[in-house]
Formats: C-alpha cells, sequence, structure tokens
C-alpha cells in the first residue's frame, strides 16, 4: 500500500475576499478529497464581512494554514502564498467554487507520467449562489492545448476552478503578473508559450458558483485585463485579429446596457474587422437600454 507521503504533495491556495456566505463550503470541500497528500493554504485579502471569524473557526477544526492581511490583490497574493507552500502541484482555487470529492485525485494520477502537461482541468457544473445546480449544462470533452489553442479561441479552454498547475510550470514563467487582475487567462497562455501543454479531462472536477460578484459580470475591469493581457503577446502575427474578435464579442454584450462602453470598443475598433457580429451591436446599440423590468 503506497504511503500517502510518497505521493506528490498537492498545495491548495485560496484567497479570498467578501466570501462569508461562500468561503466555509469552499474549504470544506478541500478537506474532504479523497485524495491523501494535501496542503491548504488560505488567505483572507482584506474582507470587509465575518470572513475570517468563519476561516479560523474552521483553521481551529482543520489545522490548515491561514493568514488575513490588508488588501494586496489577486495575483500579488497568489505569488506570495506559492513561495511559502511546499507542493510539486498547486491548486489555486476560488473561495466561492466547490471541489468535487474526487478531483485531485483524478488529476494527479492523470499527470503522474505526463510531464509535458503544465496545467491539468475537468469540466465545471454551475450552481447558484444558494449551491443549487443549474439546468441545462453541456460538458465538453477532453482535450488538449497548446498556445495557438488558447490565443486564436480555437478550442474551449481549462475552466479556472479545475486548474491544476505543475509547480515548474509556474516558476517557468515568473509566476503571476500583479499588473494583470485577470489572472487565469494569462498563466495558460504564458505556460503554453514556455512549452507546456494544457489536458483538460471530461470529469466534472468543481463546482462553479454564478452570483451577482462574479468577475466575468464586470465587462469593464474584463475587457481591460483581457486586452492588457493579449497585449503581451502583440508579437504574435493574428494579434489585431484577436483583440477585434474580443472587441467584437463584448460589444454583443454591452452595447443595449452598457452605452458609454460600447462607443469605447466602437472607437477602438479597425473599420477592416467590422463585420456582421458589429453591425448586430449597432443594431442593439440604437435600441433603448433595458430597466429592470424588461
Amino acid at each position: 500500500m503506497t504511503d500517502s507521503k510518497d505521493l506528490p504533495l498537492v498545495s491548495v491556495i485560496i484567497s479570498s475576499y467578501n466570501h462569508a456566505d461562500y468561503i466555509e463550503a469552499c474549504i470544506e470541500s478541500v478537506m474532504a478529497q479523497t485524495y491523501p497528500n494535501v496542503e491548504l493554504l488560505v488567505v483572507d485579502d482584506g474582507s470587509r464581512d465575518d470572513s475570517v471569524e468563519r476561516i479560523r473557526a474552521l483553521q481551529v477544526k482543520y489545522g490548515f494554514d491561514f493568514r488575513a492581511q490588508e488588501n494586496r490583490g489577486l495575483s500579488r497574493t497568489l505569488n506570495e502564498t506559492i513561495a511559502r507552500s511546499k507542493g510539486s502541484l498547486i491548486a489555486p482555487f476560488g473561495s466561492d467554487d466547490i471541489m468535487v470529492p474526487e478531483r485531485l485525485a483524478i488529476q494527479v494520477a492523470y499527470l503522474a507520467d505526463k510531464p509535458e502537461v503544465g496545467i491539468c482541468g475537468g469540466n465545471v457544473e454551475s450552481i447558484d449562489a444558494n449551491g443549487q445546480v443549474r439546468s441545462k449544462q453541456k460538458l465538453r470533452p477532453a482535450r488538449r492545448l497548446e498556445f495557438d489553442d488558447i490565443f486564436l479561441d480555437r478550442k474551449p479552454g481549462a475552466p479556472a476552478p479545475t486548474m491544476l498547475f505543475r509547480r515548474e510550470a509556474i516558476d517557468a514563467v515568473g509566476g503571476y503578473d500583479p499588473e494583470i487582475r485577470l489572472e487565469d487567462l494569462l498563466m495558460k497562455l504564458k505556460i503554453t508559450r514556455a512549452g507546456y501543454v494544457i489536458d483538460v479531462l471530461e470529469d466534472v472536477l468543481a463546482q462553479y458558483r454564478t452570483h451577482e460578484h462574479n468577475t466575468y459580470k464586470n465587462l469593464g475591469f474584463m475587457i481591460e485585463h483581457v486586452m492588457k493581457t493579449y497585449a503581451i503577446f502583440k508579437d504574435h502575427p493574428a494579434y489585431e485579429e484577436v483583440c477585434a474578435r474580443f472587441i467584437n464579442s463584448m460589444l454583443m454584450k454591452c452595447a443595449r446596457d452598457d452605452k458609454p462602453l460600447a462607443r469605447q470598443l466602437f472607437a477602438r475598433l479597425p473599420w477592416r474587422y467590422w463585420n456582421g457580429k458589429t453591425l448586430r451591436a449597432v443594431g442593439r446599440f440604437l435600441l433603448p437600454r433595458r430597466t429592470a423590468g424588461n
């Protein structure tokens, strides 16, 4: 029988900010992993709710590493916490999400004989703020991703709540960039540019919680940091086309209900990249903004 100490150590890192309603379920899901060699490091990044009290109560129960700090931002916090973690595999995990019990066991076993894989991911199940599973969910097939698959959006990426990193891949690219606050896309691009691949499994590995404060709902923030991320790779021959495609997709999301943001995006889109999607966005822009009752 294999001693758990002979298995790779997985460092799960949770940076929590104002997620008091969700942090307990998140931590409990890590402690319930069937994989036996896990260290958990939790950082509260300046929460103004009662997250710290809830985390400390669980720390007394489970004995994991916990630190509370003034707000420093996610990327900086991840770098600092990774630096003091001990695992050869790193799982940054959102403080509002939930791991399925077999998640780490599945991923560690998969990575055992695949040194070329810098990140392993899987499928997610979407849940609402109350933890209820949302209906009509599409599970994507297993796939291998290289740099162009991600940069050119040729295949679906690896969902953030499922990503397990090799420490050596994180070290090879210098960790997270504190200037890029939408950290997952940049890390996927940097690690695949460095020569690793990302393998995404068909297994459901986590529950992704959707609620009113999800980052993806802040379109202005997301656009700013995705464009900053793409600019790091502006030497790629398809850079302008990639940016234009992203702007067109964001125009479809904001043209009707955030007209100031839409104006900014129209101004950033060169005429040569206008297409049918752009024209549909123009049509939405001309419609009155929807009200709460519509």
